[in-house]
């Protein structure tokens, strides 16, 4: 789940408390609101050592391995809601919280503090979460990421192609976009917005409010019911996690420029690409088509009417990819 539409109703308005002295209130309401948020919304999962770092993991079923890997602002949540249990009867299904999401740690302490504007690159990422998968026994998976997740599969890939059997991209980002990302990540990219807001956030954005931006995250879909419930939006919020989203969408541009120049040459696994034509949160143009057209064994699955959420508005053509990868590579 991502949280830009929520923060910009809340910046303007919030950023006045904050000015006129109620820092302290701000701090002690944020710190309650993180206390309910973990006690509402606990680990679901495991917890893998890597290099002294944590990184939490759900993992059901039997088969071939099959890793899924949430977008912006998200956690394993967004895979246990109801997607993952379409694939345990015949994979191994392996759903990681990303470095700073969730329950996982950041990559290093080189990533952490209030006022730092630094983040893991989609191949940090990857790296990280590759030695879990590998303290779990998987030899070989098919890698399957949405939205920002869909960078960090495609890294995965990129630097540790003997792990993969495929990758299943799912309105995932690949490609650079022209010009940048407006204020919102301006301010909240900044030491000092990013130190000043996620308090702010945390501690006085409303029910309606993350509704409101869950609602705008599906569009043109409704949300189904049950997934607010499920997801625990309230986590995404806590001070820590909204700084390390906001850093590592801020800084993830310049690494795209990268990986998208490797995808000819390296990018030769079968790469399986879902994505809805009414998404404009990573839209198709800029990402999908340009990926299937440079990667040597891309097959891209448009929907008609879809938006951002295909695992959620179409699953049974997202489960359709991971099989024809499977078929495929000989895993079943």
């Amino acid at each position: 789940m991502q949280v830009r539409q929520l923060a910009l109703k809340l910046i303007a308005t919030l950023s006045v408390a904050a000015i006129a002295g109620c820092a302290v209130i701000t701090d002690r309401q944020s710190s309650s609101r993180v206390t309910e948020a973990e006690r509402e919304f606990p680990p679901e999962g495991q917890f893998i050592d890597v290099g002294g770092r944590q990184v939490h993991a759900v993992v059901e079923g039997a088969g071939p391995d099959v890793i899924l890997i949430h977008g912006a602002g998200g956690n394993t949540r967004e895979f246990t809601f109801s997607f993952m249990d379409r694939l345990t009867d015949r994979y191994r299904v392996i759903v990681f919280d990303r470095p700073g999401l969730g329950y996982t740690d950041r990559v290093s302490d080189a990533y952490e503090g209030a006022f730092n504007t630094d983040a893991e690159s989609p191949a940090e990422q990857a790296a990280m979460l590759h030695a879990a998968a590998e303290t779990l026994g998987v030899e070989k998976a098919i890698v399957l990421g949405h939205s920002y997740g869909g960078a960090v599969a495609l890294a995965w890939a990129l630097n540790h192609p003997d792990s993969v059997a495929g990758v299943v991209d799912v309105a995932g980002v690949s490609h650079p976009w022209p010009g940048d990302l407006g204020a919102y990540y301006t301010v909240n990219g900044s030491a000092i917005g990013g130190a000043v807001i996620p308090p702010l956030i945390s501690a006085f954005a409303s029910d309606k409010q993350i509704e409101d931006a869950v609602s705008g995250i599906f569009a043109p879909q409704p949300v189904p019911e049950g997934y607010i419930d499920h997801i625990g939006a309230t986590l995404t919020i806590r001070p820590a996690n909204f700084r390390a989203n906001t850093r590592q969408v801020n800084t993830l541009r310049p690494h795209i420029v990268d990986m998208a120049a490797r995808y000819p040459d390296e990018l030769t696994m079968p790469v399986e690409i879902i994505h809805g034509d009414a998404d404009t949160t990573v839209p198709l143009s800029i990402h999908s088509i340009p990926l299937s057209e440079r990667a040597p064994n891309a097959n891209l699955t448009v929907l008609q009417g879809v938006g951002h959420m295909p695992h959620h508005a179409n699953p049974q053509a997202v489960e359709d990819a991971i099989d024809r990868i499977a078929a495929q590579t000989g895993l079943r």
